[in-house]
């Protein structure tokens, strides 16, 4: 499949989660990735047919390079040199003792689009500091707003500051490669966790830097809008977002109590906000007495956004999730038939292209380094000293 990518070489220097999801991002649009690791065993085969790393390194090609050698240096350098773009997610002192950083690889490719992600930032107090999501987390004030009031600060249950700094760095990738289209030139471009992590908070952190508020925890309620929340049902809970006065007013019929809308601490959104502890008991009175699927499709029949909240096996069973068709399925060399989790951008006309899983070892070594212009005893020379 042609897909818009394709033709684009990118080299691939990342480990963990963000870098990896935003190689990920370029190959599922085709892009042509060499993925390099250091020489060994590269993990054992339940990791690297794990769940995990299958989810991470499809449609990748992995090179075996030591970059500390001549020979592995002088390999890497001329992937460098035809590669559009490489990922890197090292801490800035590594890359530049490696001397693989921006300014080394720019002489030799100006065309380069060079993109990093670190912990906290290329430069600053804290940009020599191995970075991970929940410390990002908690740095970035996430986990002071996410919880229960009074239970103390809580994780998000995904990565979320990987994910999106993977996500924005390919799009911080496409945006100079845009460029390069116009100049000729390629780019340095990098995020980081924390700046993920501030962009991610959006109108909380506006809500201090303009409006001078603090947020804090609040559970399952929205911080600032009310009736939004979980509550109980017969046979479980629902999400329910009533908080205009149009859809809370469609609330109060369904729920058989047109005497909320007059209620005088309810009137209006930022009454009901206030008056929220009283106003979420009452509902959760008359949601107690039907069962979830009721309330879904009687408040959705009326207007009011209500969904059901299911465990993860029953998200992938659910029908709009099948239509979507966000579990791809995949035939693997050895684990047989699976499923991954595809793309969620669409292209209309066309479908992103899950190539290959993951490989067991740096299986493409040598026909990588065949394309860049070794022959068999070069290979055999350069495995016998270690530089793959």
């Amino acid at each position: 499949m042609d897909l818009p990518l394709a033709g684009l070489r990118v080299l691939d220097l990342t480990l963990a989660r963000a870098g990896p999801t935003c190689v990920r991002h370029l190959s599922d649009w085709g892009a042509e990735v060499v993925a390099v690791q250091p020489p060994g065993p590269g993990g054992d085969l339940l990791a690297r047919d794990g769940f995990d790393y299958q989810n991470l390194h499809r449609n990748k090609r992995f090179v075996s390079l030591d970059l500390k050698s001549e020979k592995g240096r002088e390999a890497f350098l001329k992937l460098a040199a035809r590669a559009d773009v490489l990922v890197e997610n090292m801490r800035a002192p590594v890359k530049r003792r490696l001397k693989i950083a921006y300014e080394d690889l720019r002489p030799l490719n100006p065309r380069l689009v060079y993109g990093s992600i670190s912990g906290f930032g290329q430069d600053g107090p804290y940009a020599g500091r191995a970075g991970v999501d929940q410390i990002a987390q908690g740095l970035g004030g996430l986990m002071s707003i996410t919880g229960e009031p009074g239970r103390g600060p809580m994780r998000v249950g995904v990565a979320v500051n990987d994910i999106l700094a993977g996500t924005l760095l390919a799009y911080a990738i496409l945006v100079a490669l845009y460029e390069r289209s116009r100049t000729g030139e390629g780019r340095y471009v990098h995020t980081s966790l924390l700046e993920a992590q501030l962009f991610l908070l959006d109108f909380q952190a506006a809500r201090w830097l303009i409006a001078g508020e603090v947020a804090g925890q609040t559970g399952n309620d929205h911080p600032t809008l009310a009736p939004m929340g979980v509550f109980p049902t017969a046979d479980g809970s629902v999400n329910i977002a009533a908080s205009s006065q149009a859809q809370f007013a469609r609330l109060c019929e369904v729920a058989g109590r047109p005497d909320w809308i007059s209620h005088a601490n309810w009137s209006s959104g930022s009454r009901r906000a206030q008056d929220r502890a009283a106003l979420n008991a009452a509902i959760s009175e008359e949601t107690v007495k039907r069962p979830s699927a009721w309330w879904v499709e009687a408040l959705e029949g009326a207007g009011v956004p209500c969904g059901p909240i299911l465990s993860i096996d029953q998200v992938f069973a659910d029908p709009q999730v099948r239509h979507l068709a966000m579990a791809a399925p995949v035939d693997h060399p050895r684990l047989g038939p699976i499923h991954m989790l595809d793309s969620p951008i669409n292209m209309e006309g066309l479908a992103t292209s899950i190539r290959s899983a993951a490989p067991l070892t740096a299986e493409d070594t040598d026909a990588v380094l065949e394309e860049l212009g070794y022959g068999p005893e070069a290979i055999a020379a350069m495995r016998a000293a270690g530089a793959i």
